[in-house]
């Protein structure tokens, strides 16, 4: 999982190479075992009104050509920041949600910060909704209060039920969803599509690790939480708990049919992005290994597409670790996809 900055932050050598050979051994393919599709979860709510009917933009201002939004979240019982790039008309367009890494910054996404996000949107009859802050959290419902981060995360509820609503009746949104994550993002979106598929119409994830539910992968996103100082029992429980499952696209794949599927990775050896005298040797060797693990990852994910017939598009690059500039020439080879899947192509 990677920074809004091309570093992927102050692990320990022996932690990243651990990380790593965890991501490696996504290469056994036998620890990996289709199920049934999971039904799109109801939802109740927190009591007699659901969650999204309460949910209101309690301010807004703007900044570097974007609308910066304090957002009170009824699920999560606080403000949570989101940033809204939209034209200056009032005519229905749709709207592409975009996901950040695992180590998110409070000042903004890293979509905007490290990518090209803002030019290519703003040619585009489309809102650009990001969420700010909030790192580690996997863009999930966490079943409880973390100690650790001192807060329980509810994403999904957040992005689903109480965030679309406030976009289209502020922003003159048609209806029309896609989104797209890198790394932690891109588990993320593919969730969401998989979860709430009636939402979306396209995704991208791009360098992520869609088998959430496998031994290894487990291992990885236990370790990477622990990297923001929470418990990944809070999040899906223990390993055998059914939330895994639950959550996991490449087992939710099937829920992905009719969707416009971008997926993309490099295979960890260093590219042009990579400049291997200067760059810290930590921050190479946990690229090189997490997205060689990425790698396969996304081959496997889009074999299982293939087996159940739906269409996708895979990029994998012959070079390339897990790293933003990479994530930027993703953007922009996929940016055709995604707004075909909003109609605007």
């Amino acid at each position: 999982m990677n920074s809004q900055s091309s570093t992927t932050g102050p692990a320990s050598l022996v932690a990243i190479v651990m990380a790593g050979a965890l991501a490696a051994l996504s290469l056994a393919g036998s620890l990996v075992v289709a199920g049934p599709a999971v039904a799109e979860p109801e939802f109740t709510g927190n009591g007699a009104t659901p969650a999204a009917a309460r949910a209101h933009i309690v301010s807004k201002s703007s900044n570097s050509g974007r609308d910066r939004l304090e957002v009170w979240s009824a699920a999560m019982g606080r403000n949570i920041t989101v940033e809204v790039q939209h034209p200056n008309s009032d005519a229905p367009r749709p709207t592409l949600y975009m996901l950040d890494g695992a180590e998110a910054h409070e000042d903004e996404s890293g979509w905007y910060a490290m990518t090209n996000l803002q030019s290519l949107a703003s040619v585009e009859k489309l809102n650009v909704v990001t969420p700010v802050g909030d790192p580690h959290s996997y863009y999930t419902d966490w079943r409880a209060v973390d100690p650790g981060i001192g807060r329980k995360f509810m994403y999904e509820t957040f992005l689903t039920r109480e965030l679309p609503p406030l976009i289209d009746s502020t922003y003159n949104g048609n209806g029309r969803n896609a989104i797209a994550g890198a790394s932690m993002g891109g588990v993320a979106a593919l969730t969401l599509v998989a979860r709430r598929p009636s939402l979306y119409s396209g995704v991208a994830g791009y360098s992520d690790c869609a088998n959430v539910s496998s031994l290894p992968n487990q291992l990885m996103t236990r370790w990477d939480v622990a990297r923001g100082g929470g418990n990944v029992d809070n999040m899906w429980g223990p390993f055998n708990d059914r939330e895994w499952a639950a959550h996991d696209p490449y087992l939710l794949a099937a829920n992905l049919r009719g969707k416009t599927i971008y997926m993309s990775s490099g295979n960890g050896v260093p590219g042009k992005y990579n400049n291997l005298l200067a760059d810290p040797l930590d921050e190479t060797l946990a690229g090189m290994m997490g997205e060689a693990g990425s790698s396969f990852c996304t081959r496997q994910m889009s074999s299982r597409l293939s087996q159940l017939g739906i269409p996708y598009t895979t990029n994998l690059r012959p070079t390339g670790t897990h790293k933003w500039g990479y994530w930027r020439d993703e953007l922009n080879v996929s940016w055709p996809i995604l707004m075909r899947s909003l109609g605007l192509r």
